[in-house]
């Protein structure tokens, strides 16, 4: 695998997955999902955005048997795809703040590529799919973050396995003082990542969730 595809996977694959959480009580912002800059990501955007995934699964896999076992491997999905989410936001102010853009070319010039690498677009879209709960729909926006990546940490002289550019990912966190519905967890600034939050009248409904879907 070459270098440039490793590191286009590397941000991809460190949105990783826990249990889907709900909590009692009032939430601090009715209705969202978290808050990002003082931007709202409702519940339903992020409900919407995991239909788009459950969607392209049926499409992908019309067995009703392997189906389910699909489903059955991403029911952390709500919590993945907003942690996907407010990184993306956290990552556009990053690179806002370095001066660092991506032109729709660049999109397509790395989509080809990795086209090539994988053996053709359909191949690519199932990858996506299969490996990180990307959507077809999703997949130029996904690979726009990637080089959102890979450009800010050129601009700061590292990549993006180094500290360096996850301080940058760090500090543009503490300034959109990010707020995540307490059901999901919480923002950690430091790592730029979403953490389970450790509340007694937390539970884990990962399960019953699935078998509704399923």
């Amino acid at each position: 695998m070459h270098r440039r595809r490793r590191t286009a996977l590397l941000l991809t694959a460190a949105i990783a997955a826990a249990p889907l959480l709900t909590a009692c009580g009032n939430d601090a912002h009715p209705g969202a999902a978290a808050v990002v800059g003082g931007q709202r990501i409702t519940v339903a955007q992020l409900e919407d955005r995991v239909d788009e995934v459950r969607v392209a699964q049926r499409a992908a896999v019309p067995d009703d048997a392997r189906y389910a076992q699909a489903v059955a491997g991403t029911g952390t999905l709500a919590r993945t795809t907003l942690q996907g989410m407010v990184l993306d936001r956290v990552l556009h102010h990053a690179a806002q703040d370095a001066g660092v853009t991506v032109t729709p070319k660049e999109v397509q010039q790395m989509r080809t590529g990795l086209e090539q690498q994988v053996g053709g677009a359909k191949a690519l879209e199932t990858a996506w799919l299969e490996q990180y709960d990307i959507p077809p729909a999703r997949l130029d926006e996904n690979l726009r973050l990637q080089l959102q990546a890979q450009k800010l940490a050129e601009k700061l002289g590292t990549d993006t396995r180094r500290p360096e550019f996850w301080k940058a990912l760090s500090e543009a966190s503490e300034e959109l003082d990010i707020d995540l519905n307490p059901r999901y967890g919480s923002w950690d600034v430091e790592k730029s990542s979403r953490v389970d939050a450790k509340t007694p009248w937390l539970r884990d409904v990962t399960a019953q969730g699935t078998q509704q879907t399923a």
